[in-house]
Order: structure tokens, then C-alpha cells, then sequence
């Protein structure tokens, strides 16, 4: 039997500029290393937050990132939950439909980010703000 595994902690990062982002990508890569996740996972939960993280900052300004262990079933994995008290996504089935972009890029984000998670939920009401939840399990 190999060493004790460190306790995994959560981290929540307040998104605001592009160095959050950075950060908010840093911590999921070694939160989903920490917990035993191979390399392709481990991009997967990146590359999810770091889309989540990027959107807060296009879309609401501001919002934060919450990066945490879990523990679901007798399986471990990784939750990632994007906030923010943006504008809010006024018809989310359009949103999570691939290509559609209601700000001038290639519309991968969030259907980008349904694909590569094994649970993806996502509330948003006009005016107040969008809630995404996602995990990865192993």
C-alpha cells in the first residue's frame, strides 16, 4: 500500500480577469490529479473549467469558480460549479446546442463542456444570473 493520499480541498476562485481564469485551470488540473485522474481526464476537467471560467468573464464580468473533490456512489471524482450575477442565459436549450454563439466565437463552450463531463446541469434566470454544474467521476 503506497503513501496516504493528501487531503483534496476545494478551491473557489473569484473570476474577474484573465489571470483567474489561468488559476481557476491550474487548480482543476491538480485537483483531478489529486484524485487519481489520468492525463486525458485531467485536460477534460481543465478544459471545462476553463470554459465555465472564460464565460463568467465574457458574459457576467465577474462570478467565481468553485473546484471541489467528490465522493458519489463509492466513486471519486470532481466537481466544478461556475456562478455568476450576470445576464443570464435567456433560452438555455438554444445555449447548450452546438455552434450557437450569442457572442461572435465558435459556440463549443457549453455543449463543449456537456460532452466532455459525465453530469452537466445549468440554471440561469435573465437578469440575475447563471448557475453550471458539473462533475467528472472515475
Amino acid at each position: 500500500m503506497g503513501p496516504p493520499m493528501k487531503p483534496v480541498r476545494k478551491v473557489r476562485v473569484a473570476i474577474a480577469t484573465d489571470m483567474d481564469v489561468a488559476r481557476t485551470i491550474l487548480h482543476a488540473r491538480r485537483i483531478s490529479a489529486d484524485l487519481g485522474f489520468g492525463v486525458p481526464e485531467q485536460n477534460h476537467v481543465a478544459t471545462a473549467a476553463s470554459e465555465l471560467a472564460r464565460n463568467i468573464l465574457k458574459y457576467a464580468g465577474t462570478g467565481h469558480v468553485t473546484v471541489s473533490p467528490l465522493e458519489y456512489g463509492g466513486r471519486t471524482g470532481v466537481e466544478i460549479v461556475a456562478e455568476d450575477r450576470g445576464p443570464g442565459i435567456a433560452d438555455i436549450e438554444l445555449a447548450i446546442k452546438d455552434r450557437y454563439s450569442s457572442g461572435g466565437t465558435l459556440g463549443l463552450g457549453l455543449p463543449g463542456v456537456r460532452r466532455l463531463m459525465d453530469v452537466f446541469k445549468i440554471e440561469s434566470t435573465p437578469g440575475q444570473g447563471t448557475r453550471v454544474v458539473t462533475q467528472k467521476l472515475r
